[in-house]
This record gives structure tokens, sequence and C-alpha cells, in this order.
């Protein structure tokens, strides 16, 4: 799917929906049996992630604290319309996304740019493979939030401020 200024916002918040939200909750959850899995076969390795496991995990919890607002209450009242009272939690999912975006850098500097050592293991190289696509997924996601769906409402809301 095509995803722009353009969309429609019912189609725009199903795509994140299904698009990312339902693609975060299943491949975390693999993502940090593997981690856990690598630095358990690997724990003598100098090279191998340390706290990758539990930082995964970390990084779950918040994320699914984050979706869980936006699909309970701030999703649910975009569909209803343009309203002032939208502006203060998307101010809140926009700090969310600052903190989500550190989160990510750290996930950077934990699996070495998502390169593992030369001669890693297939679960190893899998493991920072799928880190690197959760990066990219995120990323991608939290644009799409930021760049289009929250900014236009914003612009809505601020063109009606201004109108009045």
């Amino acid at each position: 799917m095509d995803i722009g200024p353009s969309t429609p916002t019912n189609e725009l918040i199903q795509h994140i929906l299904s698009r990312y939200h339902e693609v975060h909750r299943a491949e975390l959850p693999l993502l940090i049996e593997l981690s856990e899995k690598v630095e358990r076969v690997h724990q003598g390795d100098p090279g191998a992630p340390q706290g990758l496991g539990a930082f995964l995990r970390h990084m779950q919890g918040e994320l699914e604290v984050h979706m869980k607002k936006e699909e309970l209450i701030l999703f649910p009242n975009m569909l209803r319309g343009t309203s002032p009272r939208l502006l203060p939690p998307i101010t809140q999912m926009r700090l969310d996304h600052d903190d989500h975006a550190e989160t990510l850098g750290r996930l950077s500097v934990l699996t070495n740019a998502f390169t593992p050592p030369e001669g890693a293991c297939r679960s190893w190289q899998a493991l920072y493979t799928n880190a690197k696509k959760l990066h990219d997924d995120l990323t991608r996601h939290i644009e799409i939030e930021n760049d289009i769906l929250f900014a236009r409402f914003e612009n809505v809301i601020e063109r009606s401020a201004i109108e009045s």
C-alpha cells in the first residue's frame, strides 16, 4: 500500500495497525527468544550481545503501552474527527516517539550497528538481521505517524484556530 498525505485517515490508521502494531507484536517475542538463545550459547564470546534480550523485553513493554494508548484512545478519537482535544495525546505520542528513537539508537549500539562478527552462527546473523528489520520498521512507523497522521490533525486544528 502506498501511504502518503492523501491516504484517508481510516485507511492510514488501519495500515498502521496491521503493518506495524500487529507485526511488532508478532516479531518482538521471537526476536527476544532468539536474542536470549544467542546470548546463552555465546556467553563467553566478548563480541556477543550482552543484555540484548533484557533490553528487547523492556522495549517490548514500552512499545506495547504506547500502542495500546494509540489503539484505545488516540485512534478512535481521530476517527471521530478533528478536535483541539487531540493535541495533548498527539503531543504525548510525539514525546514517546522521541524516546523510541533513542531506544533504536541503543539497539544499534548493542548489535554493533546490526553487524555480526566474522564467522557468526546463523542464529546470530538472523538475530541482527531481524533487529535491523525491527529498527527500520519502527523508524518508518514513527515517520508515518509523526509526518502524516499527527501532522494532518495538527494542521487542521491550527488552521481552524487561526480562522476563529
